[in-house]
């Protein structure tokens, strides 16, 4: 298996990670907490670049806090969203740990994928109660996409082209071996009789990354997210092959057969949700929980999670934090048994 990330890509990465850092720390939000309701100055961190699946849970939360707001009948509260990649999620996780580990109005997106990097090690020597984890907003789901112009019409076509001539098609992921995207796809080569070690990835910062390299056509196919494929099929320059769901999704995507139905075996969930540093006080941490829950139970939110692309999973508090520290031990043992951690 070969992970290759383009110079260019690399040069942009550090460039853009140099500048967004600078911007994130000169314009740390202010700690308050003597008001019922979160206080102005929000800001939600996205650990990667615009136009993924961190940058719309974002989106999905300046609207639904948005609404929140309005229902209440006071004044609204604008959500800042800043962006802060590097290494798909750890940049951002050392930053609240560390410098900025008591701003109680800065709010870290994360996903399965964010969990799954934590259970093999890649944030560091971290552990899941180094932060205080608020709310999951919703579930999203793997998918495997192409170009519009490709031969690749079915994942059947795609599986086929890799058992072939496996060299000669570029799959761009978020993050190097073991990251979610590189497990997707491993799943499905696996289950279509072909050693993922023969395939040939790139490295990516994030969907937005990802898609972009594959209209530009440095990759051919994308391991990735549904929500973010949504996104990115309005163009008409993308087509999607496959979603890693138990049934077909509603919405934009019900014409896409899961890969089930083309005759693997692969289902890849993934929640999506916002944690806080772990300095952040008791009264703060508890108002942001009771925030979201009222967020979620609100009318509005269903249309707003579903327009973000997401879909039906609420959970906040403690309850969340125990499905974290489940989660990130289930994705340890797995990541031991495929030999990715020791």
């Amino acid at each position: 298996m070969t992970f290759r990330k383009p110079l260019a890509y690399a040069i942009a990465a550090c460039l853009a990670l140099a500048a967004i850092s600078a911007s994130a720390n000169s314009a740390a939000a202010t700690n308050t907490s003597n008001t019922a309701n979160p206080a102005p100055g929000l800001q939600c961190l996205a650990p990667a670049k615009p136009g993924g699946g961190m940058d719309l849970t974002c989106k999905i939360i300046q609207k639904g806090l948005h609404a929140k707001a309005a229902n209440d009948k006071q004044q609204d509260a604008p959500v800042r969203i800043s962006y802060m990649p590097g290494g798909v999620g750890a940049v951002a996780w050392n930053a609240i740990t560390t410098q900025r580990n008591a701003e109680a109005q800065t709010l870290v997106v994360f996903s399965g994928g964010s969990l799954m990097n934590l259970a093999q090690g890649k944030y560091g020597r971290a552990e899941v109660s180094d932060v205080r984890w608020v709310a999951a907003i919703g579930a999203d789901y793997g998918m495997i996409a192409v170009r519009s112009d490709s031969p690749y019409k079915s994942l059947r076509d795609l599986m086929q082209a890799l058992r072939d001539h496996p060299s000669e098609v570029t799959i761009g992921a978020s993050g190097t071996v073991g990251s979610q995207d590189w497990i997707k796809m491993s799943l499905l080569a696996t289950q279509s009789r072909i050693d993922p070690k023969t395939l040939r990835f790139v490295a990516l910062e994030g969907g937005g990354e990802a898609f972009t390299a594959l209209r530009a056509g440095h990759v051919q196919v994308v391991s990735g997210d549904a929500s973010e494929a949504k996104l990115h099929a309005l163009d008409g320059n993308t087509r999607i092959l496959a979603v890693l769901s138990d049934q077909r999704l509603p919405g934009a995507l019900a014409n896409v057969p899961t890969a089930r139905e083309q005759g693997i075996d692969v289902s890849w969930p993934i929640i999506r949700g916002i944690y806080m540093g772990p300095q952040v006080s008791d009264a703060d941490y508890k108002r942001w929980v009771a925030a979201f829950d009222q967020m979620m139970a609100s009318a509005e939110f269903p249309r707003l999670r579903a327009e973000g692309g997401l879909y039906p999973f609420s959970m906040s508090g403690k309850t969340l934090t125990d499905y974290v520290k489940k989660t990130v031990d289930q994705y340890g043992q797995q990541a031991r048994t495929l030999g990715l951690v020791r």
